[in-house]
């Protein structure tokens, strides 16, 4: 089941959203704007999120508000990664939440929240025990990053990738699961923070991980979990057939899908990070995504149900 919409993932990064193009957000915060009018309109009980922070950036959510978008959407979500990539202390998640709570009235999200084993594997478990006990009862939703570590063949989805030296590496150890999907010694830690610690997991085109995630996920006990329909995956071949086995298969869960991506045809330059040269292309995407799988289950489901 669907239960959010996020409308991008970590605009205020520069690895998700072109700076060079964008400085001021200017152009993020129109198509966010008509994602969030659009994504309401084909749902309108469909909560809509403001995709993650990266950093976490009052400014930040103060600029979407003056630029009408959060008028769109119902949550603002941050990611963090204190002992991996963001220059502030594990020990101070509070207070950066109570950051973002100062300048919006919204509910606040941590949409993505991880350690790596970069370093070693003891730190993972210890970064989410600790994390656990400063998030749960804090927010209404924390998302675990990641399920499985990212397959040393793929591209992590950065701009400048091994000039980044060890920031980019860490993107593959972020898993709870080893490549190979053996257990790594954080995930024992992992099971008893469930259902209050769902998963944020992305899924590739064609996924081989898919079921095996989806075992994986029931067998911790995970509920609440947070994944995407890309943009630029839409026009692959047969893409709506992936996207449909995707959602099948995550049915079971609770999910927050996000919509990103930039198809490198649509965009202002060729890359995933550029903003779109039409924006209302990327409000069509989402509202099309809705259609299919929020409002078509919500009638399969009316029909399914038993008589009374």
């Amino acid at each position: 089941m669907i239960e959010a919409a996020m409308i991008w993932n970590e605009p205020n990064n520069k690895s998700h959203w072109d700076p060079e193009i964008d400085p001021d957000w200017s152009l993020f915060g129109e198509m966010a704007m008509l994602a969030g009018k659009a994504i309401g309109s084909a749902a309108p009980s469909l909560p809509r999120v403001l995709g993650g922070m990266s950093p976490i950036d009052p400014d930040f959510v103060l600029n979407m508000e003056a630029r009408g978008v959060l008028d769109h959407v119902d949550v603002v979500a941050v990611h963090g990664f204190p002992l991996d990539w963001n220059l502030w202390s594990l020990h101070d998640w509070p207070q950066k939440l109570d950051e973002i709570r100062a300048v919006t009235k919204l509910p606040v999200w941590v949409s993505e929240v991880g350690v790596s084993t970069f370093g070693a594997e003891e730190v993972q478990a210890f970064g989410l025990a600790r994390t656990a006990e400063l998030l749960i009862g804090r927010t209404p939703r924390i998302h675990w990053y990641s399920l499985y570590d990212l397959p040393r063949a793929w591209p992590a989805t950065t701009r400048h990738k091994e000039a980044e030296g060890s920031s980019y590496y860490r993107h593959f150890s972020m898993g709870l699961l080893r490549e190979d999907g053996t257990p790594k010694l954080a995930l024992e830690e992992f099971a008893k923070h469930t259902p209050a610690l769902g998963i944020c997991q992305w899924f590739h085109y064609h996924d081989h991980r898919l079921d095996d995630a989806v075992a994986w996920m029931k067998r911790l006990g995970v509920k609440h979990l947070r994944t995407g329909l890309s943009w630029a995956d839409s026009f692959r071949p047969n893409a709506l057939d992936w996207f449909d086995r995707q959602m099948d298969a995550l049915a079971e869960f609770d999910v927050t899908v996000t919509f990103c991506f930039t198809p490198e045809h649509l965009g202002i330059a060729p890359h995933h990070t550029s903003p779109p040269r039409e924006p209302q292309a990327f409000a069509e995407f989402c509202a099309s995504m809705i259609e299919r799988y929020v409002v078509r289950t919500a009638v399969r489901e009316v029909l399914l149900a038993p008589a009374e």
